[in-house]
């Protein structure tokens, strides 16, 4: 976390950005007490500063009585060119998905450890899902989470393996298992889970690429279950990530 930086002449800007500074991917959920020890500022001027970014919507106080980013800082994120350009390049082939599947489509990037899920278009289908826009989940739980930790560098794949939490009976969180998905992942092009993040919701994902070969997101369907229609859903997947990838190299090249 960041050292210290007390200084009587900072700015309130200067210190509302301290505060904020102090979250990173390994301390997403932080007390009073860690962002005034990491931002090096004084409990009391932490609280005053904290309380109003909690007023404003930049972070949030859970249940816990920690504190989390706020999904108005977020929205501000969003405006950052590299995820607003892909999620408005991927808007119509999503629907276009949706169209062809009435299934809950996602498009996702990784973030540190992470699923940040850009866009969602909710299915027709029943289908309990914990994703909406903003929100993170699980690598190893969510079908374009693992599409994103295979093609992830090394260390996040350690990381990742190293913590792997159960959220549902069928959660993998066998190291070795985990692998030979990812391995699977790799040569096939695309990944799956059955209720591993949520029961009665099974999910297929592919990978979208840069024009240099990098993964850049992934999209998937979440439906109730996989069965004979599950080409068919990656084969719609393929397609759009197919037309994704085409304009991100258009635009790229204007």
């Amino acid at each position: 976390m960041a050292g210290n930086t007390r200084n009587a002449g900072q700015s309130v800007a200067s210190r509302l950005l301290a505060i904020l500074a102090v979250f990173d991917e390994q301390h997403s959920s932080l007390t009073l007490t860690e962002l005034s020890a990491g931002s090096g500022l004084a409990v009391a001027t932490t609280h005053r500063l904290v309380r109003e970014l909690v007023e404003w919507g930049a972070l949030v106080r859970t249940d816990s009585g920690a504190y989390v980013v706020g999904r108005r800082l977020w929205k501000l994120g969003m405006l950052a060119s590299d995820q607003s350009d892909i999620r408005d390049i991927a808007s119509p082939f999503l629907h276009d998905i949706y169209g062809a599947t009435k299934a809950t489509v996602h498009l996702a990037i990784r973030e540190g450890d992470e699923v940040l899920y850009l866009d969602r278009l909710a299915g027709h289908a029943s289908v309990p899902a914990v994703s909406r826009v903003g929100s993170r989940l699980p690598l190893h739980a969510t079908g374009v989470g693992k599409i994103l930790l295979a093609f992830a560098p090394a260390e996040v794949q350690s990381r990742v393996m190293g913590s792997l939490t159960r959220i549902t009976p069928y959660t993998v969180t066998s190291p070795g298992q985990l692998g030979r998905e990812l391995a699977r992942v790799q040569r096939d092009g695309y990944a799956q889970t059955v209720e591993e993040m949520t029961l009665g919701a099974c999910s297929v994902a592919v990978p979208v690429r840069r024009g240099d070969g990098e993964v850049a997101a992934a999209v998937g369907v979440v439906v109730p279950r996989l069965g004979r229609e599950r080409v068919a859903l990656i084969a719609s997947l393929q397609v759009a990530a197919r037309g994704i990838e085409r304009s991100l190299r258009e635009t790229s090249a204007q």
